[in-house]
């Protein structure tokens, strides 16, 4: 294959800051990161960015019921989120936010380019609202009963039952799954797409080549019903970006998000110094790839291509759309213990277990993909310890002063190794990583069946076979490396190990390592036990039993009751001043940041742990609604938390990093 230096820009579909990253999920930035990284690998400019998709109305309401600002609440699952994916060695050259002055700033340019353009209209539309929140509802908080088959508890825009689809006012006995309140109809003038207007454009880059045949054919499909106009405008109440010139209205999530993609290359460019045109501009010879999932095809490959075009901005190259994940054959589920959050996977399980299991399960269609547990753990145990790791564990404990031999016992089944890496290019290219690992594995298998017949542990025993052994044993740690450098889109972490032991880098087709020095030998993967996964699925479960009633016991006197200690409001504070008071022993005065207009005046007895020089700038914990209490040095509007059994031994309670002054603790 040619392999002529390219730009590229990578994106997968954000996710929503309002839940926790699944295994489902990482379908999606385990397949996008491993082809990312052979671009790299394979010398190409590639960059790959992404963001968290913050707006629309369940963050609104969600945070609400927490009592916070939305900003708190993205920003919270922002952090969770980054660490996930950091721990699953997701190589973001960017990471960013919808909720950013950037993708503002795109919205509104894109939204100008449309409604200039004439691509934009008014129509007045009949909508359900609740009564009790003063708001119009989403259809997705909508529930009743289908217009087609009778089902009770459907969403408002579709039934789960026969799958047909209808209007929200269509439902029989509508509830707000806000408010339980029965909406009322009412009428409200919103903004439309007119995504007809670019059907000629659409046909045309839809059979270029851009898409799968089973994303085209679904496409053709809609292209016979014919295009709708799209409503691109949400009203107040919303957590978004106003519209310009429309006071209480606001984009639709949808319209912002994946300019999420634009903004986040942005802020990178603004950092790094890069050409934003040169990837996003009309003329941009650069490539531009979206990975996403079946389930969003229609906004990524309609409409997404169509604001682009109507804003004077190239469109993509190519839309790559993946499956769904069913675990052990099912969809995940809760109450079974296979709906696994990342970090829930990570308390117990390697990371690279999972990136290797997708990538041998991945082929580039839309097929689904199946976590067969049983399947997962002797693929994994089988393969990467059993055929790989294990070529350089019974090598290495036969060279002698970790120097390799000057020449390859076999150069001829070297160079064979180097010649098959084209083929494995192919297959990561087209994203056909099943292939691309079927592939390594036989290479795998053949470096095993090199040291079988040369039997290097009969060499040990032999006078004489010295050098004869030094070669096989040298012979077999180089194809052992050639096959890491085809396996290091999928397990980065172990390259890292890799080079550590060889003590040189690990490289696409690279030249032979001789009388060369390496480092000891030290285990790069282990076993994985079926205890463990048991283990990840018990931990995984959501009991739908109802909880036993507690066992009475003993309480304490003065025990209070969890209504009581409900009421207790912990907050992030910063010490924006600490200083000694005048006359007191133990006491320091601080002056707390949590938020608010006027700082807040606490005295803590601290001062034989601390001094004021060493708290000042530092976050803590503080109970915020203490009623202020007077004191002999002045009035004390809190308490801060900290443990200890006292004098220099007393720790003050840290807040995780990326917490802000002002944020409740939960």
């Amino acid at each position: 294959m040619t392999n002529s230096k390219r730009k590229i820009l990578v994106t997968s579909a954000l996710p929503y800051a309002n839940g926790s990253i699944h295994i489902g999920h990482l379908v999606e930035y385990i397949q996008t990161d491993i082809w990312v990284r052979f671009q790299k690998l394979r010398g190409h400019e590639c960059y790959y960015v992404c963001a968290d998709d913050a707006h629309g109305t369940p963050i609104m309401l969600r945070a609400q019921k927490e009592g916070i600002k939305p900003e708190e609440l993205i920003a919270r699952f922002q952090t969770e989120h980054q660490a996930d994916f950091a721990d699953f060695a997701i190589g973001f050259d960017n990471y960013h936010s919808t909720h950013s002055p950037e993708n503002q700033y795109f919205s509104n340019l894109i939204y100008k380019g449309l409604s200039d353009g004439g691509h934009v209209e008014r129509r007045t539309i009949r909508q359900f609202y609740d009564p009790i929140k003063e708001m119009f509802l989403p259809d997705r908080f909508i529930r009743g009963e289908c217009p087609h088959c009778g089902a009770k508890d459907q969403y408002g825009d579709s039934c789960e039952v026969c799958s047909k689809t209808y209007n929200p006012t269509e439902l029989k006995n509508p509830k707000s799954a806000v408010s339980g309140a029965t909406p009322i109809e009412k009428e409200s003038e919103h903004l439309f797409v007119n995504l007809s207007n670019f059907e000629s454009l659409l046909r045309e880059w839809t059979s270029s080549g851009s898409l799968q045949p089973e994303v085209l054919h679904k496409l053709n499909e809609w292209f016979k019903v014919g295009l709708q106009a799209w409503d691109i405008s949400r009203n107040d109440p919303y957590f978004g970006f106003e519209i310009p010139d429309e006071p209480g209205k606001y984009f639709y999530v949808w319209l912002d998000a994946p300019i999420g993609y634009m903004a986040s290359f942005k802020n990178l460019c603004d950092r790094e110094h890069i050409d934003f045109d040169e990837f996003w501009g009309a003329d941009s010879q650069a490539k531009l790839y979206h990975f996403i999932g079946k389930d969003i095809i229609y906004f990524h490959t309609l409409f997404w291509p169509a604001m682009l075009s109507g804003a004077g901005f190239r469109i993509p190259s190519a839309v790559f759309v993946h499956g769904f994940l069913t675990v052990d054959g099912q969809k995940m589920s809760k109450s079974r213990g296979t709906f696994i959050n990342a970090r829930t996977y990570l308390k117990h399980l390697e990371p690279e277990y999972l990136r290797y299991y997708f990538a041998a399960k991945l082929g580039n269609g839309v097929n689904d993909v199946d976590l067969n547990l049983d399947d997962f753990l002797q693929r994994v145990n089988a393969d990467l310890v059993g055929k790989f790791v294990n070529i350089a564990s019974r090598c290495a404990r036969f060279i002698t002063n970790g120097q390799l031999a000057p020449e390859l016992a076999n150069a001829t089944l070297y160079q064979e190794f180097i010649d098959d890496g084209d083929a494995i290019a192919e297959a990561y290219e087209s994203r056909d990583y099943n292939k691309a690992v079927r592939d390594i594995m036989a290479l795998a298998a053949q470096a095993n069946q090199y040291i079988d017949e040369q039997k290097p542990w009969v060499l040990a025993k032999q006078e004489g076979k010295e050098a004869e052994l030094q070669a096989v044993c040298s012979q077999g740690l180089n194809l052992f490396r050639v096959l890491m450098g085809y396996l290091a889109p999928i397990l980065p972490l172990m390259v890292k190990q890799v080079e550590e032991f060889l003590a040189a880098p690990i490289a696409w087709q690279p030249e032979p390592l001789l009388a060369h020095t390496i480092n000891p030998f030290k285990p790069l993967m282990m076993r994985i036990n079926k205890k463990q996964i048991d283990a990840m699925i018990e931990d995984s479960k959501e009991s739908l039993a109802t909880p036993p009633k507690p066992s009475a016991a003993p309480v304490a006197a003065d025990a209070i009751g969890y209504e009581d200690f409900s009421k207790i409001e912990l907050r992030i504070a910063r010490i924006v001043k600490a200083e000694h008071v005048e006359g007191a022993q133990k006491l320091l005065r601080l002056s707390l940041d949590v938020g608010e207009e006027k700082l807040r005046n606490v005295f803590a007895g601290i001062k034989d742990a601390y001094t004021p020089e060493e708290l000042t700038g530092r976050l803590t914990v503080m109970v915020a609604n203490l009623a202020p209490r007077e004191m002999r040095f002045g009035v004390s509007e809190g308490m801060v938390l900290a443990a200890g059994p006292g004098k220099k031994d007393i720790f003050l309670l840290s807040p995780d990093e990326g917490a802000q002054p002002g944020m409740r603790v939960k």
